[in-house]
C-alpha cells in the first residue's frame, strides 16, 4: 500500500512540474501561441488545481507521519511521567 502512494505522489510531482513548464512557455509565448495559454487555462481547474492540492496534502501527511514515527507521543523523552514534578 505504501509504495502505491509513493508512486502516486511521484507521478503527481511530475504532473505539477510539467504544468509549471507549460505555464512558463504559455506566458512567455502568449503573443505567438495564444492557444497554448488558453489550453493551460482550460485545464487549470480540472487538472492543475487538484494536482497542486494533492502535492500539498502529500507533503503535509508525509511530514506528520515522519514526525509521529520519530518524536510523536510515547517516544523517549515525551512520556507523561516526564511532566510530573519530583
Amino acid at each position: 500500500m505504501g509504495r502505491n502512494w509513493q508512486t502516486l505522489l511521484m507521478l503527481d510531482v511530475l504532473v505539477v512540474v510539467v504544468g509549471f513548464v507549460w505555464f512558463g512557455v504559455a506566458v512567455l509565448g502568449q503573443a505567438v501561441w495564444p492557444g497554448v495559454w488558453r489550453a493551460w487555462l482550460w485545464l487549470w481547474q480540472p487538472l492543475w488545481q487538484p494536482a497542486i492540492g494533492l502535492l500539498i496534502l502529500g507533503a503535509i501527511v508525509t511530514g506528520v507521519l515522519n514526525w509521529w514515527r520519530t518524536s510523536g507521543p510515547g517516544r523517549a523523552g515525551h512520556s507523561k511521567s516526564d511532566n510530573t514534578p519530583t
